[in-house]
């Protein structure tokens, strides 16, 4: 199993960037960061720092949008930060949540999802690509390759992600939902003529390595909040009387209103309404013990990589106890039971 950190670009940027390090120096294979432009500064340009001062760890997004930004100037970025670096690039990217709501916008279709898709990820891997009815290709690309992995909750986008994806972002650790999800993404995968078990599978949630658990619900409480965002349109969608898991649906029965100017932090208002057993259900919480007990059950099920969320008060601990304990317990060969 690859494990990845996930951030935030707070300022200042040499903070990201040293947790980055960090990351890298206790084991970590990706570094991940959210994309949104108002809220958190650049990534891009913060990624570029990270390459250059580390050696190994893969970087992106967790995860873009098509609707912010143009394929093309995206698909430009990584075939250049690749040239620069050396490959060590990753596209997570969806429909669109804080990026696109915060000026007023609404989530992408799936179809122009499924478009971008495309497109960003021919040109990124110096190939050529129909846009806008031109032959685009870049010209001083060579040998640049990019994965582009998908992001998706409902029926119809785990369908996408399985036929396009190169990979599938789950943004909970919840085991139900992770079961079904994967199991509808190889599916969808299988009937479009793609090999089901080519598609790789990454479960993102908030880590934190303690014991007490009243303060790590509460510092992890906020990660239920930004989820119910998308379950609530899944909701809309679908209603509550449908084939997603109830687990994934019933706990948004008491949100209100959602202000993204608190999304994604530690003690926002707006993630009361989130039970602990859906805390404990989506997140990594305990002592290393539990942790990989957890990560034991997100392998078995067909998970390749763990990328953890650090939105909370104790990142330097909790990466350090992965490094020390946790990854090195999880990468050991599985040895078959007699």
């Amino acid at each position: 199993m690859d494990f990845g950190a996930v951030l935030q670009t707070n300022p200042p940027s040499a903070r990201t960037v040293q947790l980055a390090k960090l990351a890298e120096a206790h084991g970590f294979s990706h570094v991940w960061t959210f994309d949104s432009h108002l809220l958190w500064q650049e990534p891009y340009v913060i990624y570029s720092r990270i390459l250059a001062e580390t050696d190994r760890i893969i970087v992106g997004p967790m995860v873009t949008n098509p609707g912010t930004r143009d394929w093309t100037v995206t698909a430009s970025t990584y075939a250049t930060l690749n040239e620069m670096y050396g490959n060590r690039t990753i596209c997570g990217i969806g429909r669109g949540d804080s990026a696109v709501r915060v000026i007023n916008g609404t989530p992408t279709t799936l179809k122009t999802l499924r478009e971008s898709v495309h497109v960003i990820r021919e040109l990124a891997n110096s190939r050529s690509v129909e846009y806008n009815g031109a032959t685009l290709q870049f010209p001083w690309s060579r040998g640049s390759t990019l994965d582009v992995w998908v992001a998706a909750y409902g029926p119809l986008a785990l369908k996408l992600a399985g036929e396009v994806g190169d990979g599938f972002i789950l943004q909970m650790a919840d085991l139900d939902v992770a079961e079904w999800m994967i199991k509808t993404v190889r599916e969808a995968a299988a009937k479009s003529g793609r090999d089901p078990m080519a598609v790789k599978f990454c479960v993102a949630a908030p880590m934190y390595i303690g014991d007490n658990w009243g303060h790590m619900r509460n510092q992890c409480r906020w990660f239920g909040g930004m989820v119910g965002n998308h379950v609530a349109d899944i909701v809309a969608k679908y209603g509550t009387e449908s084939h997603v898991p109830k687990a994934l649906t019933d706990y948004i029965i008491g949100r209100q209103d959602y202000d993204y100017n608190e999304h994604g932090r530690a003690g926002n208002a707006h993630a009361e309404f989130v039970p602990d057993e859906i805390v404990d259900r989506f997140c990594l919480l305990g002592t290393a013990k539990d942790h990989i007990e957890k990560l034991e059950a997100l392998r078995a099920i067909g998970v390749d990589q763990f990328a953890g969320y650090l939105q909370h008060d104790n990142k330097e601990e909790t990466m350090r106890v992965y490094g020390e304990t946790v990854i090195p317990a999880m990468t050991e060969p599985i040895v078959a039971k007699k």
